[in-house]
């Protein structure tokens, strides 16, 4: 005869939630699993959604300090760029070349900075440099920064998780051994008097 479907609802929670609740079958190891599981996840959830969101907030702020601060600048080649590699003709190449420019205060600056290849001496190319005149990348646009900023914090939230994850799934583990050596102890005990009648 099948349980009606409201008697298996109902006791589904109760099996779900044994470790909760007061019965003679349940042992201290029983309870501190239970602890251990409960606290386990909070680590999880609440951990690796505030660490992400704090990366994610970090990485947007650093980049949108970037953008207001990285200033684009014309330089000119101090000598001519090398030629690309005949293999590279699907789409113009690019190669290291030095530089030169002068810095917002007047003072002469040089480095290497990625050009057309084959580009003459002289040849005028924007470059990027921060506020103390280094060369620097292009900065990320917005959308750039909030893709690799949502990146970053899933990936620094994923690895907070998996702290408590790993380390519960160890423990829960130690508890289990622990609980088996319990069972063949008092298995031990239980099994020569098995089959005697008492009284």
């Amino acid at each position: 005869m099948r349980r009606p479907a409201s008697v298996t609802a109902f006791r589904g929670p109760a099996v779900w939630l044994w470790q909760w609740r007061r019965n003679p079958l349940r042992r201290r190891s029983d309870v501190l699993e239970a602890w251990l599981v409960l606290a386990v996840w909070v680590l999880i959830v609440v951990g690796g959604v505030l660490t992400g969101r704090t990366a994610t907030d970090a990485v947007e702020r650093g980049m949108a300090r970037e953008r207001a601060e990285w200033r684009p600048v014309v330089a000119l080649l101090s000598q001519d760029a090398p030629r690309a590699a005949a293999a590279a003709v699907s789409r113009p190449a690019r190669v290291w070349a030095k530089v030169r420019w002068t810095g917002t205060d007047g003072s002469p600056h040089s480095g290497l900075a990625r050009v057309a290849a084959g580009s003459p001496t002289g040849t005028a190319v924007t470059v990027w440099t921060d506020r103390d005149g280094f060369l620097v990348s292009r900065p990320a646009t917005a959308s750039e920064a909030r893709t690799r900023a949502a990146a970053v914090g899933a990936l620094v939230g994923a690895g907070v998780a998996a702290v408590p994850f790993v380390g519960g799934r160890i423990v829960r583990g130690r508890l289990e051994r622990h609980r088996m050596a319990q069972w063949d102890e008092a298995w031990a005990r239980f099994g020569p008097t098995r089959g005697h009648k008492t009284g």
